[in-house]
């Protein structure tokens, strides 16, 4: 299984983390489906650093909640797989604190800003392909839709 990220600045193909972070893959994966993401923005884009998404609140940039939004439900943090280091292109879980993600998730510009990351939130997937486009998003670009592919 995997998913695109449709973007106006192209698309990214991410490869999940199954093993590593089956739940977190799995809440992604039905937000997805439901069409959770659909419209949302890249509402933090920190060059160097990362490009975040998943706020409820970002369909209108102009909304003071921006950063705050989730799906209304929090789920664990899962640190213990092999792949739970941050590099560039990995997607991780955005949280307010252990166990209290939900939709927001980040892709990684590169390692060397976003080590002090690892163990402290969950990697659950790398993109495959379009990683020039994690480069090209700018905050307020939308997620034009994600699409699971089921193998």
């Amino acid at each position: 299984m995997n998913a695109e990220i449709h973007t106006s600045k192209g698309m990214m193909k991410v490869g999940f983390y199954n093993d590593d972070a089956p739940k977190t893959v799995e809440n992604f994966v039905t937000l997805a489906k439901d069409g959770y993401y659909d419209g949302l923005a890249f509402h933090r884009v920190i060059p160097d650093f990362v490009i975040q998404g998943g706020c409820s609140y970002s369909k209108d940039m102009s909304d003071p909640r921006i950063g705050t939004g989730g799906p209304g439900y929090t789920i664990k943090c899962e640190l213990d797989g092999d792949n739970q280091y941050h590099d560039k292109g990995v997607l991780s879980m955005a949280h307010a604190g252990r166990d209290t993600g939900g939709s927001q998730f980040f892709i990684c510009h590169s390692r060397q800003n976003t080590q002090h990351l690892d163990k402290q939130h969950t990697c659950f997937g790398k993109v495959e392909e379009g990683l020039e486009v994690i480069d090209l998003i700018q905050q307020g670009d939308k997620i034009e839709k994600i699409v699971i592919n089921e193998e």
